[in-house]
């Protein structure tokens, strides 16, 4: 069995688009891998709806990765120096 290789920041990229450096940095720090990625990714789209039943593992990087898509903007408003009000 072939085993994946870490994530890079091109790699999530490419899949994801254009996101905000920390995210980049969580994600990269899930320890996740492309296939990781891109099932987080499509359950962030709402493309789990064919299998409802299934659930990703809380432990898993897919799982990990998808927490990180799915974090609020507040992250972006600290470090754009507004910070909570």
């Amino acid at each position: 069995m072939v085993s994946q290789s870490q994530l890079t920041s091109s790699d999530i990229r490419r899949i994801c688009g254009d996101l905000p450096d920390w995210k980049i940095t969580e994600i990269l720090a899930c320890g996740g891998d492309v296939a990781a990625l891109e099932e987080a990714t499509a359950w962030s789209m709402g493309d789990d709806e064919t299998t409802p039943e299934r659930h990703l593992p809380p432990e898993s990087a897919a799982a990990k990765i998808l927490d990180v898509l799915l974090a609020e903007e507040e992250q972006d408003e600290w470090e754009a120096g507004r910070g909570p009000e």
